[in-house]
């Protein structure tokens, strides 16, 4: 007995699946109508609808990417002093990219699980991190560099919720 055969004698001529086979058989009349298939007609909603109701972030996304590309003009043709430019314009060029990052970032929040939390904590770590880094790019002084590192954590925190 190859194992062909004992396949078959298993699914098909051992006596219990003998007895299902014609069980199913008797109790299933034949040339019953088929199940009518059912068709479901939704209607197409634009994508500003179903963000409606986390539009605010869709707003504030654009003021933060207006104020970006403000501040990145601003910071590009700001002349700094001669002696700290070395110093001043990375600090600057930072600051600018993760303005920018976490403003995209914050276009898909309303898609998220909880997109008030996670909103909520891109805008304040961007602001924690970004404001800082401009305010000693472009004043040189560093008395708030303290909250750039709480507002990088933020940040990471920020991204986590739109995960979870």
């Amino acid at each position: 007995m190859g194992v062909h055969d004992f396949f078959n004698f298993v699914v098909y001529d051992n006596p219990i699946s003998k007895s299902v086979t014609s069980l199913v058989k008797s109790t299933v009349p034949r040339g019953s109508p088929q199940i009518p298939s059912v068709t479901v007609i939704t209607e197409k909603v634009p994508l500003w609808k179903l963000a409606s109701e986390n539009g605010p972030f869709i707003r504030l996304a654009g003021l933060m990417g207006a104020s970006a590309v403000a501040l990145g003009a601003y910071g590009a043709h700001r002349s700094y002093p001669k002696d700290r430019a070395q110093e001043l314009k990375p600090i600057y060029e930072t600051a600018n990219r993760y303005h920018f990052f976490h403003t995209l970032a914050l276009l898909g929040v309303p898609m998220t699980r909880n997109p008030k939390l996670a909103g909520t904590l891109l805008i304040a770590g961007t602001i924690l991190f970004s404001g800082p880094c401009y305010y000693h790019a472009f004043t040189g002084d560093n008395k708030f560099g303290k909250l750039a590192p709480i507002g990088g954590t933020i940040l990471i925190v920020g991204w986590l919720t739109m995960v979870i």
